[in-house]
């Protein structure tokens, strides 16, 4: 099954621009290969609001932000994960708005780190966040207007959470699930092992459109998910045969996977191609030569 990537985005930055009824999304300057076209920032509701990633902490943003929200009260402002891209503006924000902070909990890597290992995404990682309100797994959370369902997500992060309005069947995927692009899955901050178990969870939803992180929304979310898990599953069998076949090094190995990929998204490859390695290290098929990383060399078993 291909996975069918969708790029059409514009991203109208600093203004707000409705999505749904009811739903209003003001992207950031921050435009990247990471980024895409900036992050998105969601605001819910009419006369009261629910903010969904406040994003970085841009002073442009922010004045946006508080245009769009145009004086209405600010019940919550969600937060799907800590990474400054999405994070980074929600004390700002909270102090421009009196309004709680609500996450799965702080930052936190997927696992506790290796002797000598080094975080690749410990610079984008949001360590000072503190949630004023912790959202458990499958808890519905009712803010003025506003009821939403909590769903950990983890893979990208470990305290990836993903937050759905059922009614109208949408699902706020943060950077879980995107259409313009894959996402970045790097050990030890996330986990390909969670996050296509992630996967699998919304597999089991209904959702109808997803409004994700980055880009534009995710039409067709069953069959693209379908798409997204082939996708990965394709990687790790590739990434199986080259370390089978001798290639024993990350460089070598997105070399010859990622040949027709922009070179500069090389770096976030190699992070994929690591999470990839690990997953086939947890089930017994490759071990590592030396500590675990990105200088690490391979083989198999």
């Amino acid at each position: 099954m291909s996975l069918d990537l969708d790029q059409r985005f514009d991203p109208r930055h600093g203004k707000p621009v409705a999505i749904e009824t009811g739903i209003v999304r003001v992207t950031a300057p921050n435009s990247g290969p990471m980024t895409f076209h900036g992050t998105n920032s969601y605001l819910i509701g009419r006369e009261r609001l629910v903010v969904v990633d406040p994003g970085p902490d841009d002073t442009n943003h922010l004045a946006a932000l508080l245009a769009a929200i145009d004086g209405r009260p600010v019940d919550a402002i969600l937060v799907t994960h800590t990474h400054l891209d999405h994070s980074g503006l929600a004390a700002a924000l909270a102090r421009a708005t009196s309004a709680p902070l609500v996450a799965q909990g702080p930052h936190r890597t997927s696992r506790p780190l290796l002797e000598g290992e080094i975080n690749p995404l410990d610079a984008a990682s949001d360590t000072a966040f503190a949630p004023d309100i912790v959202v458990e797994d499958g808890s519905e959370i009712v803010f003025g207007e506003t009821r939403l369902r909590g769903l950990h997500t983890p893979g990208h992060t470990g305290n990836h959470m993903a937050f759905a309005l059922e009614e109208p069947g949408l699902l706020f995927s943060g950077d879980h699930v995107m259409a313009w692009a894959t996402s970045i899955v790097a050990p030890p901050d996330g986990s390909m092992a969670d996050y296509m178990r992630s996967l699998d969870r919304l597999l089991a939803r209904s959702d109808r459109r997803y409004l994700p992180g980055h880009g534009g929304p995710v039409e067709n979310p069953a069959a693209f998910v379908r798409g997204l898990r082939a996708h990965r599953r394709m990687r790790e069998s590739a990434v199986l045969e080259k370390v089978r076949a001798g290639l024993d090094g990350v460089p070598e190995m997105v070399a010859a996977i990622y040949h027709t990929t922009d070179p500069r998204l090389h770096g976030a490859a190699a992070l994929s191609v690591l999470a990839h390695l690990e997953s086939l290290m947890e089930r017994g098929l490759i071990v590592a030569e030396g500590p675990f990383g990105l200088a690490s060399r391979f083989r198999p078993v």
